[in-house]
């Protein structure tokens, strides 16, 4: 059976339109069942981001769960990687982050996560949506076994205190002036505390969610207003968290943005020098710079490239015995301490970076030179663009200008209806003509 309800990230859309409280139910319901393995009490985690929907969701999960006899801790709003961790920390059969991440307050979705803190197998979330689509009816809990339901006050501490412990005991940020972006979403309450316990002072931006503008204007996806309050404030540093703040971008003393592939050759040349590396390399997607490539060659290691999405990134660390990865799109994965990407603990360890290297954050975290690269997103209402005669037409002809002078990559977004266009090369000039001509055939046929 193929998947249709669960993309690269879980369940995701439109809340009301594709995330509704009759899927939400019965997602709690098929997920429930399928982790009743003992005769324990079973229990499930369900934290959220700040969106609107996220009550309406909820609140529909939790039926679904205590109808087949789940327990439920309710944490409110945390992070993902928060809730990944917890979801292994209290011993819970299941973990549920109910986020749509970077996209707009009118989109949701609902993330699973195992008893080992880790996202489900393709596997698993096909057993669950079978379970989905057919009647659980028979499979209900007797009265006397249904689950009960309770909030949590104490995670935001406990997820502060993990975050803590991934820096050296001693270790002090005082003196340094941090500019955190929360993107109105699920951090905007651990993520300044966190960083103000460890010394720094702290200016908060994004951190006034209200149901409708997590992401809107701020955050990883729209890091402006950070870098304009970093000039502002003459800060040391500015961090840029998203919805869920699983992924981290940071901006420098001068304003200007560093990627996520720059900050994986920070962490891996820190982790290289303090002999924690391992496999003497890191794990990327097909999207990370070729000048990230070369620079960790230069350094003797190596980059292991997968498919977007920072499943199968973790995937392949976890299958090959790498603990440090991610995507330029800023999720960091760092397996010695997270299930997942986390982008509080990522800025930490690019914290402790410069205050080791007692430099600006201009030299600390740009390690290489990116060659040129252009990443364009065309979006679409139906159908399959990518199979269009004209768009294979310029495809193959992107293809042979580009020739061995650079690369084209195309895809769909896994996460909403977007054709992503890259190319990169040497050649600015021929990478930008590239990307137009595929650009203006699959807006044609997506039109």
């Amino acid at each position: 059976m193929a998947r249709t309800l669960f993309g690269t990230d879980g369940i995701r859309g439109r809340a009301n339109g594709i995330i509704t409280p009759e899927l939400a139910l019965r997602v709690g319901m098929a997920a429930g069942l399928v982790f009743q393995r003992g005769d324990h009490r079973h229990r499930v985690v369900i934290g959220k981001d700040t969106r609107l929907s996220g009550y309406m969701i909820e609140n529909a999960l939790v039926a679904g769960f205590t109808a087949v006899g789940m327990d439920v801790l309710l944490l409110g709003p945390m992070p993902t990687p928060a809730v990944a961790m917890l979801t292994h920390s209290m011993r819970a059969d299941l973990g549920v982050m109910i986020s749509a991440s970077h996209n707009p307050y009118d989109d949701n979705g609902i993330k699973l996560f195992g008893p080992d803190g880790y996202k489900l197998s393709d596997e698993l979330e096909t057993r669950i949506e079978a379970l989905i689509s057919g009647d659980m009816g028979s499979m209900l809990a007797q009265p006397a076994d249904m689950g009960r339901a309770k909030r949590i006050e104490s995670v935001h501490a406990r997820y502060i205190e993990f975050a803590k412990r991934t820096l050296p005991r001693n270790q002090s940020f005082d003196g340094l002036r941090v500019v955190v972006d929360c993107a109105n979403g699920a951090a905007y309450r651990v993520a300044p505390e966190a960083l103000w316990e460890l010394g720094c002072e702290v200016i908060t931006i994004g951190d006034q969610p209200d149901g409708f503008n997590i992401n809107r204007d701020v955050g990883s996806t729209a890091p402006e207003a950070l870098a304009a309050k970093v000039r502002e404030v003459r800060a040391d540093i500015g961090i840029a968290l998203d919805g869920d703040a699983d992924r981290v971008l940071i901006v420098d003393e001068k304003g200007r943005l560093v990627d996520g592939d720059q900050l994986m050759a920070v962490v891996a040349e820190s982790f290289h020098e303090d002999g924690r590396l391992s496999r003497n390399g890191i794990v990327a997607t097909v999207m990370s710079n070729l000048g990230l490539e070369r620079h960790l060659a230069d350094l003797g290691l190596t980059l292991a490239r997968t498919p977007v999405g920072d499943r199968y990134v973790l995937e392949h660390m976890r299958a090959n015995g790498y603990n440090v990865g991610g995507e330029q799109s800023g999720h960091i994965i760092l397996s010695d301490y997270s299930t997942t990407g986390d982008g509080l603990v990522a800025a930490l360890q690019v914290l402790a970076m410069v205050q080791r290297r007692q430099r600006p954050v201009s030299e600390v975290c740009h390690r290489f030179e990116p060659l040129p690269q252009i990443l364009r997103n065309v979006r679409y209402k139906s159908g399959r663009p990518l199979e269009n005669d004209g768009v294979l037409k310029a495809i193959a002809a992107a293809e042979l200008k580009l020739n061995s002078h650079g690369r084209l990559l195309i895809r769909p977004s896994g996460t909403e209806p977007v054709i992503r266009v890259m190319a990169e090369g040497d050649n600015r000039d021929l990478v930008e003509a590239v990307v137009n001509d595929v650009v203006e055939a699959v807006g044609l046929a997506a039109a």
